[in-house]
């Protein structure tokens, strides 16, 4: 199943008296990095989280938060009083900068449900946390994941329907260099006898001949053509056939961006070179695309 780097997955699930939530959201980047922020009180579990998300994510900006709130005042359960003064202080100056009326009935009933919500403030003073408590929290941080793969699913299927339809649109572009081909050649024959008649030349009409012949082959686009086509063929195969093709499909694209501007240095006609700008600029969106693709 092809997928996105970018996605969001969040899971919450009650135990023990306590709220646990675990979100997690990724971003496209050219490997794996990863960042967990889990409270002290679950810190023995990060080895194990960091581990099932490394396995799992493969590549990608990844952000991991495990918070928790106790939901009905079960067990040892104490607020750290410096860290609310903090955190309130801080508040207060943040208000007084901004301008804004610290002394307002709304703000101050936000202000402390939220203070409590901040990490360190409510502590779990548990010497031990129950193993049932734990594997909670596994489960919570599982479906987190399960639920930022979907996500990556569904996204990667929009991404690779816009990246085949992009490649569809370069081939149907190559379609329309042909007719110009022709009427090239013949333009480019009148020109160069023109060019002798003016200079009053006399040359040998065999002669003549055969180098016309070289010089029009050295334009000739016909293997960059072919190889176009292969490539836009590959690109398919691989879109279609590869759980994870988003460093290959970016090779594919390089190949393709070669054949493109070897076409357009031999193109020597208007019309040709403005097919290949339009191809270009397809290329140019697969590219930009495949950044967020895994």
């Amino acid at each position: 199943m092809i997928k996105s780097m970018t996605g969001y997955g969040k899971a919450e699930t009650v135990v023990n008296g306590k709220k646990i939530t675990a979100e997690i959201r990724s971003l496209n980047s050219k490997q794996l990095d990863l960042s967990v922020r889990i409270p002290a009180v679950y810190r023995q579990t990060e080895y194990e989280i960091r581990s099932d998300a490394s396995r799992r994510l493969k590549r990608g900006k990844a952000d991991i938060t495990v918070s928790y709130e106790v939901t009905d005042g079960a067990g040892t359960v104490t607020i750290n009083r410096l860290a609310f003064a903090d955190y309130l202080r801080q508040l207060r100056e943040i208000c007084s900068a901004d301008g804004l009326a610290w002394g307002d009935n709304d703000l101050q009933a936000a202000v402390v449900p939220a203070i409590l919500r901040l990490p360190e403030v409510v502590q779990n003073d548990a010497a031990v946390i129950p193993e049932e408590e734990i594997a909670a929290l596994r489960r919570t941080v599982t479906e987190a994941l399960d639920r930022l793969d979907a996500f990556r699913q569904q996204e990667g299927e929009i991404l690779i329907a816009d990246l085949l339809k992009r490649v569809d649109k370069i081939e149907e572009l190559l379609g329309g260099v042909e007719p110009y081909e022709k009427e090239r050649t013949v333009t480019i024959k009148a020109r160069i006898r023109e060019n002798i008649e003016a200079m009053n030349i006399p040359v040998d009409s065999n002669r003549l001949e055969q180098e016309m012949i070289y010089y029009l082959e050295k334009l000739d686009v016909t293997e960059e053509k072919v190889r176009l086509k292969n490539h836009c063929r590959y690109f398919r195969e691989v879109a279609r056939g590869e759980e994870e093709p988003g460093r290959k499909l970016g090779f594919i694209a390089q190949e393709i961006g070669r054949e493109i501007n070897t076409l357009g240095s031999k193109a020597n006609q208007a019309d040709i070179q403005r097919i290949v700008v339009q191809m270009k600029d397809e290329l140019e969106k697969i590219k930009e695309q495949l950044l967020n693709l895994l």
